[in-house]
């Protein structure tokens, strides 16, 4: 698999409200940018992999360029697409055909002229032939010729594609190597469900103002996502790549959670769904939380649909440093998930500030053994040996005064562990003995804090049948 940090970065650039995000959906060719008609809706820089006739490129979706003081939120915002530019092997700056060329189009392209950056002018926007005099004036901007496009409707989108693949420094296509179809076999004969190539997903999540883009800050070491004491800064879902000891991660920082009472607008409904989708995309996911103020409903909330999705969890306990009685803060949180989250039982906790970086060092070593554990695997004889036992311990109950009479189990697959459960009547299995059955498997078999799916499979009674 191609290492993104390895491909040609081209950054998406000019002032807010000239269609960057919808190129940017265009280009990657899937709607992984929030749109809106809401100016200034992009905040931190998107990032995605597009193939470009065929060369695989970097692409950024950068913040609206706009003037302002550094220490406002837009002077950050700035900063942020002026670090991305200056990254870049190609940068595109998009005007907007139809407003024609304002001053802060002449402002930003004489800042770019200044840039020592190949650039392309792109006129978007330019539906039809209404634009084409405002087309024409984009010439003044000293930045070559332009290119009238429509991102919106698709039109110059393949002359576009050709035109950044002819820019682009020299390089091999990309070519994707085929899969081999045979799987690898267990001591029992079964297949191994193999995890896909590629980095491991790991989703960063949680309320508002936790401090979710400050840890990716902390993580990646430079100031990659806007931050602030303005609660709900970060709008969209963003991905980054980033490398420990044991190999590459794709990092996903997401938007604030809360309660569906409270979420107004139709921005940050499509923030919140983008959230929800990088958290079922996701293999691991940390759960923020602000150690000051506890664990709210909302954040168990957010823990329920972790396991309702299947997903490794690490709970991760932020401003550590600003708690003054630690011992008894970490006590009521442990007693609240162990109350409120038994299906999470034993869920790794980690405690840091991502604002000084003191103690964040031990959060990817968490999410690598949660990682491991959700990708466990029991062999058949061991699992079966245990469940026997099991059922010495704890004998399965009457049900409708019949004794249910449980066979065996075998591990259907990882990711998370799931396992089958066969034997007579066994869909009538009352949930407490299905409980008693996942606390034994999840302590024997060492699988902390990961969801543990157990399916139950019913087999027809002879004798039922010839009574009929």
């Amino acid at each position: 698999m191609t290492d993104s940090s390895t491909l040609p970065l081209v950054v998406i650039a000019g002032r807010p409200n000239v269609g960057k995000s919808t190129l940017f959906n265009r280009l990657v060719g899937r709607r992984q940018a929030i749109v809106s008609d809401m100016p200034g809706v992009t905040r931190d820089r998107k990032e995605g992999e597009a193939l470009l006739r065929g060369r695989k490129v970097r692409l950024i979706d950068t913040a609206g360029l706009e003037e302002a003081a550094p220490d406002t939120l837009f002077g950050r915002m700035r900063a942020s697409s002026e670090s991305a530019v200056a990254q870049a092997d190609l940068v595109l700056f998009c005007i907007d055909a139809r407003a024609g060329v304002t001053p802060a189009d002449k402002h930003f392209a004489a800042w770019l002229r200044k840039q020592n950056k190949k650039v392309l002018l792109l006129a978007n926007k330019a539906e039809g032939a209404a634009a084409s005099n405002e087309v024409l004036e984009a010439y003044s901007l000293g930045l070559g010729t332009p290119l009238a496009l429509s991102a919106e409707h698709g039109e110059g989108i393949a002359h576009l594609m050709g035109e950044i693949a002819d820019r682009l420094p020299e390089g091999e296509r990309v070519r994707e190597k085929p899969r081999s179809r045979a799987k690898p076999l267990d001591e029992d004969g079964e297949e191994i469900e193999e995890r896909p190539a590629g980095p491991l997903r790991l989703a960063i999540v949680g309320r508002p103002n936790a401090g979710k883009s400050t840890l990716l800050n902390c993580l990646l070491g430079e100031e990659r996502m806007i931050t602030g004491p303005e609660p709900g800064l970060t709008r969209d879902s963003i991905a980054v790549s980033l490398h420990d000891e044991t190999g590459p991660i794709q990092l996903v920082d997401t938007a604030g959670l809360r309660r569906k009472a409270r979420i107004e607008q139709d921005l940050e409904r499509m923030s919140v769904s983008a959230s929800i989708e990088a958290l079922k995309m996701a293999e691991v996911v940390v759960l923020t939380l602000d150690a000051t103020l506890g664990v709210h409903e909302q954040d168990l909330q957010i823990a329920r649909l972790i396991e309702r999705e299947g997903r490794a969890c690490v709970l991760a306990l932020n401003k550590w440093d600003a708690v003054e009685d630690r011992a008894a803060t970490r006590q009521a949180i442990a007693d609240r998930i162990e109350t409120s989250l038994a299906q999470m039982r034993g869920i790794p906790v980690v405690t840091f500030s991502a604002l000084t970086g003191a103690g964040v060092n031990k959060l990817l070593p968490a999410v690598r053994r949660a990682h491991e554990v959700w990708n466990s695997r029991v062999t058949t004889g061991e699992l079966n040996r245990w469940f026997e036992a099991a059922l010495e311990r704890h004998q399965p109950p009457l049900v409708d005064g019949r004794r249910l009479k449980l066979r065996y189990m075998t591990q259907a697959k990882s990711r998370p562990p799931t396992f089958i459960l066969f034997g007579t009547r066994a869909e009538l299995l009352p949930d407490a003995y299905k409980r008693y059955l996942v606390n034994g498997l999840r302590e024997t078999f060492h699988l902390p804090g990961t969801p543990i799916r157990l399916q139950l499979r019913g087999t027809k009674n002879p004798y039922a049948e010839n009574k009929s």
